[in-house]
């Protein structure tokens, strides 16, 4: 209000240098007017409660003080306020600049309500103790601001406070900025580095399944995570069903090969285990295979045999066989 007084030239009025001329003054009227204009605009910026309280005050200066004088009473408390808020005042989530500028408000607003004396003498004294009150003013604002600093910028907290004299709060300020800017360059690097490497990883993870389970049919094909109603088993439908159509000619005979395997291995290792309740794990791994991959599997073997043979018969040596060798090139040729 101050402010807009001022740049109207009306604070006269409600500072006393303009005092209210007599009737008979030619000047009375034009005081009048503007008297009437400047308590209206303090009037307006008053709450509906306060402005009822004022509204038969119609000479601007005594508006000023009443106002004054009800409201200017309570700086104790309103300092009290804002020094506890100032010493606890910490950044948290927010950036330099908003940390900043909620720091300066409050400073300012204390500088307001207890402004720094000035020397009133006719001679001016030598010994600058209004400078040293004012720098100490400025070093406990610098140390409450780097007191609220997040855990970040402990170094550059640390090189200011090691500092002789202390810098000025802007100086502190633009310090901590770069630094942030700084923290913020290296969180961006490893922004752009991850999503690279996780997108690497996730194109070769890619590339091995297209190719490893490219063309593939009932276990992870077209009815992949489905449920089939009759036998209540996953990645297939009735329609596809082993269970219920029957088992294929070729997957049988994979069976119980597997099955006989399995039992000489047991002999030939001496265990004597129970057999396992329902289905082996490898009846489990065949029926969740589909005839495309069984084929590939099985022509696998054939001619991993066909070069083993090719060797042999090159260097003209035996090899040691397996006693079930003979079985599995007869099972898997017929």
């Amino acid at each position: 209000m101050k402010r807009a007084l001022l740049s109207k030239n009306k604070y006269k009025f409600v500072n006393g240098d303009i005092s209210k001329p007599t009737r008979d003054d030619e000047n009375y009227e034009a005081w009048e007017r503007c008297n009437v204009m400047v308590v209206s605009w303090i009037t307006r910026t008053l709450t509906t409660q306060i402005t009822q309280s004022t509204v038969y005050i119609d000479n601007a200066k005594e508006l000023w003080g009443d106002l004054k004088e009800r409201f200017s009473k309570s700086n104790h408390f309103c300092a009290s306020d804002l020094l506890q808020e100032i010493n606890s005042v910490k950044q948290g989530e927010r950036n330099i600049t908003d940390y900043f500028t909620n720091s300066k408000i409050l400073w300012e607003e204390l500088d307001s309500l207890r402004p720094l004396p000035a020397c009133t003498c006719k001679v001016k004294c030598s010994c600058d103790v209004m400078k040293t009150m004012a720098s100490y003013r400025d070093s406990e604002w610098v140390m409450c601001f780097l007191k609220g600093l997040g855990e970040n910028y402990n170094t550059v907290k640390t090189q200011v406070l090691l500092m002789e004299p202390l810098p000025n709060i802007n100086c502190v300020f633009s310090l901590v900025l770069q630094q942030e800017r700084h923290l913020n360059e290296n969180i961006g690097m490893d922004t752009k580095i991850l999503p690279n490497s996780v997108n690497h990883q996730s194109q070769r993870t890619n590339n091995k399944v297209n190719h490893g389970w490219r063309n593939q049919g009932r276990g992870r094909g077209r009815n992949y995570g489905k449920q089939c109603s009759f036998c209540n088993k996953m990645n297939h439908t009735a329609d596809e069903c082993y269970s219920k159509h029957g088992f294929p000619p070729w997957m049988k005979q994979k069976t119980n090969y597997t099955v006989n395997a399995i039992e000489r291995n047991k002999d030939c290792d001496g265990e004597n285990e129970e057999p396992s309740q329902g289905k082996t794990h490898n009846e489990k791994i065949f029926e969740a295979l589909d005839p495309e991959q069984l084929q590939q599997l099985v022509d696998m073997i054939q001619n991993s045999k066909v070069k083993e043979r090719a060797v042999n018969n090159t260097m003209g040596g035996t090899s040691k066989r397996d006693p079930g060798e003979e079985f599995l090139e007869d099972d898997w040729s017929s």
